[in-house]
């Protein structure tokens, strides 16, 4: 059984990408439903789009490009997962929307979060070495909130800027041997997002889903996702966080035979392989 991981939005931009048809064929999309040009990494004329809007579509689009090559090789996958804003390629990937629609539906959502941006400075914050019990102590007295649980000892939170600052702090104070904050725009998954709610519940209205064809596992409760549940989900994802060790722990029970991880970079791999030495120990 092969497994395929659609991870989040990348960090940053590679800055050399393949040239080739299947990239082409992204990068037409990219224009056409979403006014972001792949290649250059920019708004086309006329497009208004933020920087963290285009990183998202970066990843999106990155991961469409690979699944699209992966099947031109004959690597077809039997299960599929996604982490975060993978959540958008794996609804493509696993037939329940085409790849115009995932990279519109990612695009239209992060610019319905960059408004919201513009009205508070937000940050993430990423806490490395302490438990689950410490850093949710230092996010709730901080009024922030855990965004991500990576592995036993890898999180994000997620809040206002100043919050997320006195949280990583706090965290350091508690042991954590890394901490690092980076601007965003808006508070994901956590239920600051109820804010947008409705904004982004009429946006995933105009969008039709498919039964999915191959069998699609969600990072909230672990569960499989269908056609009925998915536009529910899309919005409420955003809202809850990512629980990713707990999503791979349950993958693993699967017995599949090949993991490969659909997009930019290998952060989910890197997750992975810290909680199986973990679960090893």
């Amino acid at each position: 059984m092969i497994l395929w991981l659609f991870p989040g939005q990348p960090l940053q931009r590679k800055t050399l990408l393949p040239e080739d048809n299947d990239l082409l064929a992204i990068d037409r999309l990219c224009r056409e439903r979403c006014g972001y040009d792949l290649i250059n990494h920019q708004a086309v004329a006329g497009a208004v789009l933020s920087p963290h809007t285009m990183l998202q579509l970066y990843g999106v689009a990155l991961s469409l490009y690979r699944a699209r090559r992966l099947r031109r090789e004959g690597v077809q996958p039997d299960l599929i997962a996604e982490h975060s804003l993978g959540l958008y390629a794996a609804l493509a990937a696993s037939g329940s929307i085409d790849e115009g629609d995932a990279l519109e539906l990612a695009c239209r959502i992060g610019g319905c979060m960059a408004a919201m941006g513009a009205q508070q400075q937000y940050a993430l914050g990423c806490a490395i070495g302490i438990g689950q019990a410490a850093v949710e102590q230092a996010a709730a007295e901080a009024g922030v909130f855990v965004a991500n649980y990576n592995t036993s000892s890898h999180f994000l939170l997620a809040g206002p800027a100043a919050g997320v600052e006195a949280a990583l702090s706090a965290c350091r104070a508690t042991g954590a041997f890394s901490v690092s904050q980076f601007p965003c725009e808006a508070p994901l998954h956590t239920p600051l997002l109820a804010a947008i709610s409705d904004q982004l519940t009429t946006i995933v209205a105009d969008y039709r889903f498919q039964e999915p064809s191959i069998p699609l596992v969600e990072h909230v409760t672990q569960t499989r996702l269908t056609a009925e549940r998915i536009p529910t989900f899309v919005v409420d994802e955003l809202l809850q966080p990512v629980y990713w060790e707990r999503t791979w722990r349950q993958l693993r029970a699967t017995g599949f035979d090949r993991c490969i991880e659909v997009g930019s970079g290998q952060a989910l791999t890197k997750f992975n392989r810290w909680i199986d030495t973990e679960a090893a120990v």
